[in-house]
């Protein structure tokens, strides 16, 4: 049996893919997600066989998803997507798996047996976002999205990846390993990742910095960080 799961932003379009999932018995759907946020969340904790997932869905869309995910529990993916030929031909190029909206049952047939045939998630940096504009984040039981540009600071402790923009404080399930590959926010500690644009000033300490950003937080720099911190704004 192949789990998976249904992410598009519209209803209609998710139904029709759960629609025809319906009629193979070897498919379990595990359920539908409306946006990214959702499906990062739903990945994480139901880990599906496949998914298939809209490339064109606002805010945060179904590549910057793929470029969000750990490579090591990454999904099968099928991609949904009514982009033009020469979009069309990179992915034939490359050998991943796309569907075209409207989708036709013979063509969506025919990708399902060639998934059935190699379960293996298909390496996708090529086509992947190399930094992620915006992050999927929550507060309480708000899903958010958070520019990457506004982040000033984040930490992780033993309740989470915090993280601290103008916005305020919101929670991301990504990783800070993640965070640190996938944006440009810069490892000061073993905790923290910092936006060098959020320094307001840096104090000295015995231990290696204090920093204290526009908003007034304090976020410190560990010893082993703070050579390469001073290097980059130009203080060495």
């Amino acid at each position: 049996m192949i789990s998976c799961l249904i992410i598009d932003d519209e209803p209609f379009a998710r139904q029709e893919v759960a629609d025809l999932l319906d009629k193979h018995d070897d498919i379990n759907i595990l359920g539908q997600c409306a946006n990214a946020i959702e499906a990062l969340q739903q990945i994480n904790l139901l880990k599906p066989d496949l998914i298939f997932v809209d490339i064109q869905m606002p805010r945060i869309n179904g590549m910057e998803l793929i470029a969000m995910l750990n490579p090591e529990q990454t999904s099968r993916a099928v991609f949904i997507t009514a982009f033009d030929e020469y979009a069309i031909k990179a992915f034939d190029n490359n050998a991943f798996d796309y569907l075209l909206k409207p989708i036709d049952e013979t063509r969506f047939n025919r990708t399902l047996d060639k998934v059935r045939n190699n379960m293996t998630p298909q390496p996708m940096a090529n086509i992947l976002p190399s930094q992620l504009p915006h992050l999927p984040c929550y507060s309480g039981s708000k899903l958010k999205v958070v520019a990457t540009a506004d982040v000033e600071f984040i930490v992780s402790d033993v309740g989470g990846i915090h993280v601290y923009s103008a916005k305020g404080v919101s929670h991301t399930q990504l990783t800070l390993k993640a965070l640190e590959e996938k944006t440009m926010l810069f490892r000061c500690h073993k905790q923290y990742l910092l936006s060098l644009n959020a320094i307001s000033e840096i104090d000295i300490t015995d231990t290696g910095a204090e920093v204290t950003t526009h908003l007034g937080a304090k976020v410190p720099v560990s010893r082993r960080y703070l050579k390469d911190l001073k290097q980059l704004l130009g203080f060495v």
